[in-house]
């Protein structure tokens, strides 16, 4: 039976593209931002309604959106009184869902069974 031969090295990357890399998956390590970027996924949204779904204070939400929008990751617009947010970086959107969506998998019933038998 052949066999594949073996995959060819990753090409090396610049260290100024790894620490950006990097600062962004920094940047979604904390679960409250991580939490804001899936429900901006989802809309826009004010700050006020934003801390109400993330079970934070309006300081801290808007303390985590500060973070965010310095990052280049959310942006804010004006309406009347209000500061709406939402996504300014369609991938890391992507990046959120593929996270979510595989931690989900990981845990659902089948997958946990199968895990227990050793499969």
């Amino acid at each position: 039976m052949p066999t594949d031969p073996p995959p060819e090295p990753a090409a090396p990357l610049p260290p100024d593209l790894l620490q950006d890399a990097a600062a962004t998956f920094g940047m979604l390590s904390a679960t409250v931002r991580l939490h804001i970027m899936w429900l901006l996924a989802a809309g826009e949204r004010d700050v006020g309604t934003l801390a109400d779904q993330v079970g934070q204070s309006v300081a801290t939400v808007s303390h985590h959106l500060a973070k965010l929008r310095l990052a280049g990751l959310v942006r804010a617009r004006r309406e009347g009184k209000r500061q709406v947010y939402l996504v300014d970086d369609p991938h890391v959107v992507e990046l959120v869902r593929l996270a979510v969506r595989h931690h989900d998998a990981l845990r659902s019933p089948s997958r946990a069974s199968r895990r227990a038998r050793g499969a």
